[in-house]
This record gives C-alpha cells, structure tokens and sequence, in this order.
C-alpha cells in the first residue's frame, strides 16, 4: 500500500488528535482544573474584551457621526484627537446613565420601601380588626390574627443581632469575602485598562489577530473565522444599538402618556422602565411593578391606572416596536426573536435573554448561507 505525503500527514494528526483525546478523558480531573487555572489566568482580559465589544458600538457610532468628516480632511491633530475625544465622550455617557440610576432611582425606591413599610405597620391593627369580625366564629383564626405583630424595629434589631452574632464565628469566611471582593475589583480594573487599549488601537489588533491566524492555521479555516466573527460583530452591535433604541422609544412613551394622564413620578418611572427594558420582552415588567409600587404610595386609583397603560403599551411594544426594531437590527425574523428570549431566559435566566438573540441570528444567517450555497450547487431554485 502506498501512502503520498499527504495521507501520512493526515493519519499522524488523525493520531496525534486521539491521543490527546483520549489522555484528557482519562485524566478529565486533571484537564478541568488546567482549564479553570487558565481561565482564571486570563478573565480579566476576557472582561477586557467584553467591555470593548459593548463601549465600541456607541464609540463608533460617536467617531463616525461627529468626526467622520474630521478625517476626509487633512488636519493630522483632529485626527489624532479623533479617537480620544470618542473615547471620552462615551465613559462620560456610560457612567453617566450609571449616575443616573444610582443618584435617582435607586434613592427614590429605596424611600418608597420605606414609606411602604412605614404604611403596612400603621394600617396593620386595621386589618386584623376587618379580619377578625370575618371570622369571629373561628376562635383559632382570630388567635392568629391577634398573634400578628409587625415591627420593623424589632426585624431591623433582629438581623442587626444575626450578622453580629455570627461574626465571631466567620472570621475567616470574612476574610474569604474581604479578599475576593479584592480579586473581583482588581481584575475589573485590569479589565478595563485593558478595554482601553483595544479601543484605542483597534485597527492594530485586528491586523495582527488576522497575522497570528494566517501564521498558525490554514487559509480557509483563517477565512472561515474571520467571515463569522465579523457577522458575530455585526449582529451583536446591531442588537445592542436596537436594544438602546427600543428602550428609548418605551421609556419616553411611558413619559409623555404619565404626564398626559397628570400621573406622579413620570420621569422616575419612564427613566426606570428604559433601563429595565434593556432587559429583552421581559424586562418592562420589571418595571412596572417598581412603578406601580412607587404610584401606589401616592394615589392607589392611580396606580390601577398606571397598570391599565402599561398593558397597552407593552402590547404596542411587544407586538410592534420590539420585534420591527430589534429584530430588524440583528436580521432575525420577530417569531425567531420570541424563542430565543425563551430558550435563553430559561437556560441561563437574565444574560440568556441578553445574549441568545445575537447568537441565534449569527446561527440563523450562517445557516441560512449554507442552505442556499447547497440548493445553488444543486440547481434546485424556492419560490
């Protein structure tokens, strides 16, 4: 039997390839602890790359629209100060959105909680009494009833004493905790610098990835990875540019019809519902409990209202804007955009959500390409 070159080559690595299988299924022990060491060894530059991707698309987006004309002229400083000044304006408006659910949202619900709690334990003694003449021939119900005490200073006092209680006997997971809060700010912050790098030398890593790949691998399958990561980067920055714009567009509805309808905490409530709405279909509901909670406090008539309205904007906004705007972005059809909430939503909770519409639209236009390049070679034409 004669072997060529070639079908040598291939059985060694066909070989090579089953030896390596078959060391890590026997010391799969081993092989997963490398890789938990690994990925640990490089996570911050995981993170790093994580947080280019998402800054990236509004950074481009400021480069382009308020310096693209910048660069068709001959000026070398505004074109060095190009990227910079992109770069900063998006950290101020990405900290800025982060100020603004911190300093407003966040300090009006938590008063809210409060004046909640303040409201259960006044009206309280109103309840049981309304509760006791309901079933006064239930001798045990009205002893339970009457067993009823809230006191939210006795609970504030109560977990007070746990956690102090248990100091003395979690020294060490305190530590534990102390030092993996460390862990967890020091590879952000390597994370990000490191975010910064990519961002403001974009173009050079992108040539040099392209290097290391036609140095290391074959041609096609460098051609191959290139093609998916740029329809990967395409349909993620579309998602998240839809995403934003469908927040948006919710949350400054929800604005205009509160002050329409003279209903309190407009922009508290359209600020919130934008923010959570980032979260895909699911994520106004979110809202909407916060702002039924927050108009509760004010005007329980109200706040019946403020249910009523928002059934019929989400019905606008789930039926019309999401799948048009959202869907359209990331070129998947708006059933499609459905089921990968689902699927993601129930597989990996809130981030499946997030990251299954990109994903399925890079899986739906990837294969969509291979079915119509195998009727193409088979002469077969779909009306």
């Amino acid at each position: 039997m004669n072997l060529d070159k070639e079908t040598i080559r291939k059985i060694r690595g066909l070989i090579i390839y089953a030896v390596i299988v078959v060391m890590i299924v026997w010391n799969y022990k081993v092989f997963f602890s490398l890789l938990r060491y690994t990925l640990n060894i490089i996570l911050p530059f995981l993170i790093g790359g994580g947080i280019a991707f998402v800054l990236n698309v509004p950074m481009h987006f400021i480069e382009e629209k308020i310096f693209g004309q910048v660069r068709l002229k001959n000026n070398k400083i505004a074109k060095k100060l190009a990227r910079p000044l992109s770069f900063l304006m998006t950290l101020l408006f990405v900290f800025g959105i982060i100020f603004l659910v911190m300093f407003i949202v966040i300090p009006e619900l938590t008063s809210t909680v409060t004046r909640v709690g303040t409201t259960i334990q006044q009206e309280l003694p109103k309840l049981q009494v309304w509760a006791e003449q309901i079933f006064k021939n239930n001798q045990e119900i009205v002893e339970w009833i009457q067993s009823i005490e809230l006191n939210w200073d006795k609970m504030f006092e109560g977990m007070v004493g746990f956690f102090t209680s248990g100091a003395g006997n979690v020294v060490d997971s305190t530590f534990a905790v102390a030092k993996s809060i460390v862990s967890g700010v020091t590879t952000f912050v390597i994370g990000f610098i490191f975010a910064c790098y990519i961002l403001l030398q974009k173009e050079r890593f992108h040539v040099q990835a392209k290097k290391v790949g036609y140095a290391f691998l074959p041609k096609d399958w460098t051609e191959i990875i290139i093609a998916i990561s740029s329809i990967t980067y395409k349909t993620f920055s579309s998602f998240l540019t839809g995403q934003c714009v469908e927040a948006i567009i919710l949350g400054t509805m929800f604005f205009i019809t509160m002050i329409i309808f003279r209903m309190p905490y407009a922009l508290l409530v359209g600020v919130l519902i934008a923010f959570t709405a980032l979260i895909p279909i699911f994520g106004a509901f979110i809202g909407c409990a916060i702002g039924t909670i927050l108009i509760f406090m004010v005007d329980p008539v109200r706040a019946l209202g403020f249910i009523v309205l928002f059934l019929v904007l989400q019905q606008i906004e789930g039926n019309l804007i999401y799948p048009h705007v959202v869907g359209s972005s990331v070129g998947l059809p708006s059933i499609w955009v459905l089921v990968a909430v689902s699927i993601g939503g129930s597989l990996f909770g809130i981030v499946g959500m997030l990251l299954f519409i990109p994903i399925s639209s890079v899986v739906y236009t990837l294969f969509k390409g291979i079915v119509h390049n195998r009727l193409e070679r088979r002469n077969i034409k779909v009306e």
